[in-house]
């Protein structure tokens, strides 16, 4: 499901616009951006949790030559589902 999709389900959901919809999932993932900026997790009860993972740096080979690099360390984000998200999976 691409963005557009979510936003006319959750418009015929609510009742309300696409418009309105795309603007409430924008700033949905907007504040989850802000609060993974600034280091801090966002937990949604139910669904999961978005976390920063840290990645220490090492070394690897470039596919295309083999030639040895270095990979930087790095942040990037995790999500663990909640319970309720992994039960409805099953």
């Amino acid at each position: 499901m691409r963005k557009p999709e979510l936003a006319a389900a959750i418009a015929s959901q609510t009742g309300l616009s696409r418009d309105k919809a795309g603007e409430i999932i924008n700033a949905f993932t907007d504040q989850i951006s802000a609060a993974a900026a600034r280091g801090e997790d966002v937990s949604l009860i139910g669904f999961g949790t978005f976390n920063i993972r840290s990645r220490e740096a090492r070394s690897g080979r470039n596919p295309q030559t083999g030639a040895a690099i270095q990979i930087p360390a790095s942040k990037t984000v995790g999500f663990k589902p909640g319970k309720a998200f992994r039960e409805a999976l099953d």
